[in-house]
């Protein structure tokens, strides 16, 4: 097999440079390409920075990867910053004071940013200032900062748990959807070349299949898949290959994990099939309601394996069959 470009030889550096380079490398998400690229080409003929933009959707479906092609795309630095690591005030107001002119600041899991914290962008995304309180006590005074015009671009997989008063304040939001089938076949395709790996269409299909819509997933049995074809001295990725890494790692074919399986086993046994609510599931499996509801559902439904109903979660005929019920 033929070895790895050592350009991408180190694999926790690897995902950067599977990301497209610009928007026409980018493949799906057709809706939100087409509106920025409106709404960058307006800016750009005005001659000012962007609209503050917020990016929602399920983990891996490129949120980050449009924020980077945004600055790319506009020539603007991009700072990124993960919204748990915003513990002050202080700390996001030395951040945005030293943003330059149409800096982009990039917010991850936005969902999670302190009240307090989330006020200061208040003033900071709607007039470009900042208010800054100067000693302590009776001494203590407020003063305005001016900051340079920016552009915030923040990113949520739980854009329910985003205030109305932040929400609103966005001059677009975008929903990334699930990728489709075919734009995650051309994606593994797209990857491998990079990689420089062979591998035929049968394990394109294999791992597309199983990806459960999202390039992050895609690309990851990808890589893993290389990794044993390299161990194995083969020189072409096959479908044998990828059912060794769905093995190792115990997903099925059509992408479900352990605990996908064990949800759907659970509300058929132990629920005999019948409606079941989020928080008698919840304490069945052991997870909090959260954790079911952002990581073990959306696939799910999207299969049609489970269905909601004004009485509960039910598991699909389809879910019955695929599981030998």
């Amino acid at each position: 097999m033929k070895k790895v470009n050592p350009i991408v030889k180190d694999d926790q550096f690897i995902d950067s440079f599977l990301r497209p380079s610009g928007f026409k490398d980018y493949i799906g998400q057709e809706k939100i390409k087409k509106g920025l690229e409106i709404i960058l080409k307006a800016a750009k003929k005005r001659n000012e920075s962007i609209d503050h933009l917020l990016f929602y959707g399920q983990p891996g479906l490129g949120k980050t990867t449009l924020a980077t092609l945004v600055a790319k795309e506009t020539g603007a630095n991009l700072k990124i910053i993960s919204a748990p690591s915003l513990s002050r005030a202080g700390d996001l107001a030395a951040i945005l004071t030293n943003l330059e002119d149409r800096d982009i600041l990039f917010i991850d899991e936005a969902h999670r940013l302190n009240p307090a914290i989330e006020e200061i962008f208040y003033s900071a995304m709607d007039s470009g200032k900042i208010s800054v309180i100067v000693g302590k006590g009776p001494s203590g005074r407020i003063i305005s900062l001016d900051l340079p015009p920016f552009t915030l671009i923040a990113a949520t997989t739980r854009v329910n748990l985003i205030s109305s008063p932040l929400r609103s304040r966005f001059g677009a939001i975008f929903r990334l959807d699930y990728y489709a089938h075919d734009d995650i076949k051309m994606i593994i395709k797209r990857s491998a070349e990079i990689l420089k790996v062979k591998i035929n269409p049968e394990a394109i299909l294999t791992i597309a299949k199983a990806s459960r819509f999202t390039p992050r997933l895609a690309n990851r049995l990808l890589k893993r898949s290389r990794d044993i074809a390299e161990v194995n001295d083969l020189e072409i990725i096959k479908k044998e290959t990828v059912l060794e890494v769905f093995d190792m790692f115990g997903i099925d074919e059509m992408g479900l994990e352990l605990h996908d399986r064990k949800m759907l086993e659970i509300m058929i046994d132990k629920f005999r099939n019948r409606p079941v609510g989020i928080n008698a599931l919840a304490a069945a499996l052991g997870e909090d309601k959260d954790t079911i509801e952002e990581m073990y559902e959306p696939y799910l439904l999207k299969i049609g394996f489970i269905q909601r109903t004004p009485m509960g979660r039910v598991v699909a005929d389809d879910a019955k069959k695929w599981l030998n019920y």
